[in-house]
């Protein structure tokens, strides 16, 4: 079995195509259920942010697995297969590890390095999880993946190095209305990236803190947390209208700010939603300023801590040699148990042998003989044991007589003399 992963992201694919793929929560849950229902997947799981969408899958072969896999994400996005498939990127197996651990550590991120994505991981896992599409393989993946994210904030600066989105899009919002202490801000939504936008804010002593919801106890709980007010999102087009900065992130069915909102004040508009929740046509109103993801990518790739991204990728490439080095000698493990069991049974077989051949064989002189010949067996597989964990971390194959060599810890010109026709008919 080997770990599979299709997906788009900002890096592969325009912000407007990504919108076409953005999910729901219930689409996420649809998604990896549809998946692990497929043909040659045995488990699966969404990782779903603003800027990618990307299913893992646990497959016992890449061929069918990757055809099915890719047409229920094109089918997500109602559009042609063609336009679709340049910007859809395929991972498989050891890639697919080196991937998802890169992703958990923030280096593939819009903002480098940025924490979020460690939490969005986690959610995915327990989605999985909760609704039975996650078993061993995947759980083990990504429970490695979060130890790989967690290590990488730990031991470098990467987090305070490279800004979040919400920090980048804040610091270009202030070019354009000044410093936000003092100045009225609106956030709209009360999820995970509003709740990072509202703490980011909250820190800067705004005038006001407004969080708008369509469900007033999220926007009441979120107001609460960080010091601000709730409204309700008939309130919106009154609450946007006197203020310096909104920040829109519910990620709605359909625009929530239109271009017949906005007033004549010059304002701050950042759209951190997929799909968008600002028309575009706000860029053209006087005093408007729209600053979007497509906006903020270049800058954050331009702003990248170049010390801190080298330390983080040092880190992810340890992780994933050490996790799949353990994974290769884990697959080797039943075919050492095996052989064991065998030797076991060959011993077993010997003994009830001689039992029938010697019934009258001293008790005391039988388990000598039965200790001898464990100890015999022991010390001929040790060797072979031994060298098959050695050989399952070096990559590339071997032939049989390199095999043969290794395994037994024999020098070639013992493997020829075992090797020769002549001594195999003198047998």
């Amino acid at each position: 079995m080997s770990v599979l992963v299709v997906g788009m992201s900002h890096n592969s694919a325009p912000v407007a195509l990504l919108e076409t793929v953005a999910l729901s929560a219930d689409d996420v849950r649809k998604l990896a259920a549809d998946v692990v229902h497929t043909d040659h997947v045995t488990e699966a799981t969404v990782i779903a942010t603003c800027n990618r969408v990307e299913i893992y899958a646990e497959v016992d072969r890449f061929h069918g697995s990757v055809e099915d896999v890719s047409r229920l994400l094109v089918e997500r996005a109602n559009s042609s297969i063609d336009s679709m498939l340049p910007h859809i990127y395929v991972h498989y197996d050891d890639a697919a590890v080196s991937h998802l651990f890169r992703v958990a550590a923030g280096l593939d991120s819009m903002a480098v390095g940025e924490a979020q994505i460690l939490g969005q991981t986690r959610h995915a896992l327990q989605v999985g999880q909760e609704q039975g599409t996650v078993g061993p393989a995947l759980n083990t993946l990504f429970q490695q993946a979060l130890r790989v994210g967690k290590r990488s904030h730990a031991e470098t600066d990467i987090d305070r190095a490279a800004p979040s989105l919400v920090s980048a899009s804040l610091v270009r919002a202030e070019k354009v209305v000044g410093p936000v202490e003092g100045q009225k801000v609106v956030v709209v939504g009360a999820g995970g990236m509003a709740g990072l936008a509202a703490a980011t804010v909250s820190r800067l002593n705004p005038s006001d803190l407004v969080i708008v919801n369509r469900t007033r106890a999220r926007a009441d709980s979120l107001a609460k947390l960080h010091g601000g007010r709730a409204a309700n999102i008939v309130e919106l087009a009154t609450e946007i209208a006197d203020a310096a900065v909104v920040i829109a992130c519910a990620g709605a069915r359909g625009v929530l700010i239109t271009a017949e909102m906005v007033g004549s004040r010059t304002t701050a508009f950042i759209d951190l939603a997929l799909p968008h929740d600002i028309d575009p046509g706000v860029a053209d109103v006087e005093g408007a300023t729209l600053i979007g993801l497509a906006t903020l990518a270049e800058e954050l790739h331009a702003s990248e801590a170049a010390t801190e991204v080298e330390a983080v990728r040092g880190i992810v490439a340890q992780e994933v040699t050490a996790f799949l080095g353990a994974r290769q000698q884990a697959a080797v493990t039943p075919t050492v148990v095996a052989l064991r069991s065998m030797a076991t049974s060959l011993v077993e077989a010997e003994m009830d042998r001689l039992d029938s051949r010697l019934p009258d064989l001293a008790a005391d002189v039988r388990g000598e003989v039965l200790q001898t010949v464990r100890r015999v067996v022991d010390k001929l597989l040790h060797e072979p044991t031994v060298r098959v964990k050695e050989l399952a971390n070096q990559a590339g194959g071997v032939s049989y007589e390199r095999a043969l060599a290794e395994l037994f810890a024999l020098d070639p010109a013992a493997v020829s003399a075992v090797s020769r026709p002549d001594l195999g008919e003198a047998q």
